[in-house]
C-alpha cells in the first residue's frame, strides 16, 4: 500500500494515557511520533463526560502524572472541568501539540510481515505507517445504553451520561435516570433540587464509602506550590494508604475489607433513616464484587421528597415515560441513561488486523486477553495503555499506566529493527496463573458486574496492588518475544 507519511510509533487517543506517553517519547528524545485523536480536540473521558456533577473518584493529588509540573488542585477531588484544563495546559507544556491530529479517526490498522510495519487508514483517506503502534484509548471509551423495549418510542429527550448535550436544561423537568452506579452517585445530587422530579431508577444496590470532599484553603494551596518535598509526601502518603486497601478487595475476611464492609454500614445508617430505604439501600452480594462507589450527597439526594428510587424492573419505555413490572407508568420529559460503556469492546472502534489476517476481535471472541495487559500475540509491535486486567478498585489508574509507558519505552530501545510479538506460550501461561490470582478476589465473587465476561471471566481488573504490577512489569524481557 501506497503510504502518505512514515512514522517510527503511531499513538492512537489523545485522552490521559496517550498524552502521557507521547510526554515521555518527547523526554526520551523521541520525536518521530503521531497521537491521532478521532475528537475535535484532547482529554478523553474528561472531554466526554460532561454531565453535572462528574469528577474523579480519586483524590485530585494521586489522578497526575508523577512527571512535569504538579498542578495546584482546588479540592480534595477535583471536577471535571478542572481535570480537563490541567490536561490542556499539560499538552501545552510538553510541546503535544504539534504531534496532535485531531478530527482523525482511525478506521483501521492492519500489520504486514513483508514491511514489519503497521498500514494505518483514517476515516479521512489518509494511509500511514508505523514501526510501533499504541493503542490509548482505554477501557471505558464507546457508551451502553440501556436495551429497553420501545426506547425509541420515548417523546421526551433521552441522553447519556458520557454524551451530555450542551445548554441541556432540566429546570422543572420531570427526569428519569436509569443506573444507580458510578456516574449516578455524582449526577443525581447535581441536578436534584432543579428538577420537577427525579425518579432514580436501579436494578442493584452498591457499596457506598464517605467521599469526604472539600475545597482547599489558599494558605494550603500556597504551601503546597511552595514546597515540592511538601507535595511529593503528600502524594507518596496517599499513594501508600491506598494501595494498601487492594487487601480489601480479597476475598478471604481479611481485617482492611472488614473494615471497609463497617464504614459503608455506617455510611448509610447515618444518612439514611427511613428503614425500608436503607433496605433497598443495602447490597447483597460481596463487598468489591461490583465498583465501590464514593459520595457525600448521594443518600441524602434520595431522601428528598422530590427524588424517589425505583427498584421494581422497567418493563419497557412507552412515549410518556417508563412503565415498569409492576404496571405503574412514570411520566417523564427527559430519561438519563447513566449506565456505563462497553468495556468487553477493547477495539476503540478499529479494525485491528495482525498476522495470518487474525483481526483483534476474533483473538478476542471468548473475552479480551493480553501479556501483562499490554502485548497480544499475533499482532507484532503493538501495545496497549490500560489494556485487559489493568482496571484497578482501590487507585489511581495512572499510576498502572505509566508502569506501562516505562515498559514500552524499554520495548523501544530493543532496537529499530526488532519486531516483538509476544510468544503465544508466555501469554498463555501470564493469563492462566492471572485467572487464579482472580479467583481469589472479590471482583470473581457471584455478582454479574462490567468486570466479567458472560460466562464470569473476569477480564479488565487487575488482582493486587499497583506495587505488585510495578514489579512485574518493572523490567522488559526480550525473551518473552519471538520476531
Amino acid at each position: 500500500m501506497t503510504v502518505d507519511e512514515d512514522f517510527e510509533i503511531v499513538i492512537i487517543g489523545a485522552g490521559m494515557s496517550g498524552l502521557g506517553m507521547a510526554a515521555r517519547l518527547k523526554e526520551a528524545g523521541r520525536h518521530d511520533f503521531t497521537v491521532l485523536e478521532k475528537a475535535a480536540s484532547l482529554g478523553g473521558t474528561w472531554r466526554d463526560n460532561t454531565y453535572p456533577g462528574a469528577a474523579c473518584d480519586v483524590q485530585s493529588h494521586l489522578y497526575w502524572y508523577s512527571f512535569g509540573e504538579q498542578p495546584d488542585w482546588s479540592r480534595t477531588y477535583a471536577g471535571q472541568p478542572e481535570i480537563l484544563r490541567n490536561l490542556e495546559r499539560f499538552a501545552t507544556s510538553q510541546g503535544l501539540a504539534e504531534h496532535i491530529r485531531f478530527g482523525t479517526e482511525v478506521t483501521q490498522a492492519a500489520w504486514s510481515d513483508e514491511d514489519g510495519r503497521w498500514l494505518l487508514r483514517t476515516s479521512r483517506g489518509a494511509r500511514l505507517r508505523a514501526r510501533v503502534l499504541v493503542t490509548a484509548w482505554g477501557q471505558l471509551d464507546r457508551p451502553a445504553w440501556a436495551r429497553i423495549e420501545g426506547a425509541d418510542d420515548f417523546a421526551g429527550t433521552q441522553v447519556h451520561t458520557a454524551r451530555w448535550p450542551e445548554g441541556l436544561d432540566l429546570t422543572g423537568k420531570r427526569v428519569a435516570c436509569i443506573g444507580s452506579a458510578a456516574s449516578a452517585v455524582q449526577l443525581v445530587p447535581a441536578i436534584a433540587g432543579t428538577t420537577e422530579r427525579l425518579t432514580v431508577f436501579q436494578r442493584s444496590a452498591n457499596y457506598l464509602l464517605p467521599r469526604q470532599d472539600q475545597a482547599l484553603g489558599d494558605d494550603e494551596r500556597a504551601a503546597l506550590r511552595a514546597d515540592p518535598r511538601r507535595y511529593a509526601a503528600l502524594r507518596e502518603g496517599l499513594y501508600r494508604e491506598r494501595d494498601g486497601w487492594a487487601a480489601g478487595l480479597r476475598d478471604d475476611g481479611n481485617p482492611v475489607r472488614e473494615q471497609f464492609l463497617g464504614v459503608a454500614a455506617e455510611h448509610l445508617a447515618a444518612q439514611v433513616a427511613d428503614g425500608g430505604l436503607r433496605e433497598r439501600l443495602t447490597p447483597d452480594y460481596a463487598f468489591g464484587c461490583k465498583r465501590v462507589l464514593i459520595s457525600d450527597d448521594y443518600y441524602p439526594a434520595l431522601c428528598r421528597d422530590d427524588v424517589e428510587l425505583v427498584t421494581e424492573p422497567i418493563a419497557r419505555i412507552e412515549p410518556e415515560g417508563i412503565r415498569t413490572t409492576d404496571g405503574r407508568l412514570h411520566g417523564l420529559d427527559v430519561i438519563v441513561h447513566a449506565t456505563g460503556f462497553q468495556p468487553l469492546d477493547r477495539t476503540g472502534g478499529v479494525e485491528i488486523v495482525g498476522r495470518n489476517l487474525l483481526t483483534l476481535r476474533d483473538a478476542w471472541k471468548e473475552g479480551p486477553e493480553a501479556y501483562l495487559g499490554m502485548a497480544v500475540s499475533g499482532f507484532p509491535n503493538m501495545f496497549m495503555l490500560y489494556g485487559p486486567n489493568t482496571n484497578l478498585g482501590h487507585h489511581s489508574i495512572l499510576f498502572m499506566v505509566e508502569c506501562q509507558i516505562a515498559y514500552v519505552l524499554q520495548a523501544l530501545d530493543a532496537g529499530p529493527d526488532r519486531v516483538l510479538d509476544v510468544d503465544a506460550e508466555v501469554q498463555r501461561r501470564y493469563n492462566e496463573r492471572l485467572r487464579q490470582d482472580l479467583a481469589g478476589t472479590a471482583f470473581a465473587a457471584g455478582c454479574g458486574s462490567w468486570y466479567k465476561t458472560s460466562d464470569g471471566r473476569v477480564v479488565n481488573n487487575w488482582p493486587g496492588s499497583i506495587e505488585d504490577y510495578r514489579e512485574r512489569t518493572a523490567r522488559f524481557a526480550p525473551q518473552d518475544y519471538t520476531g
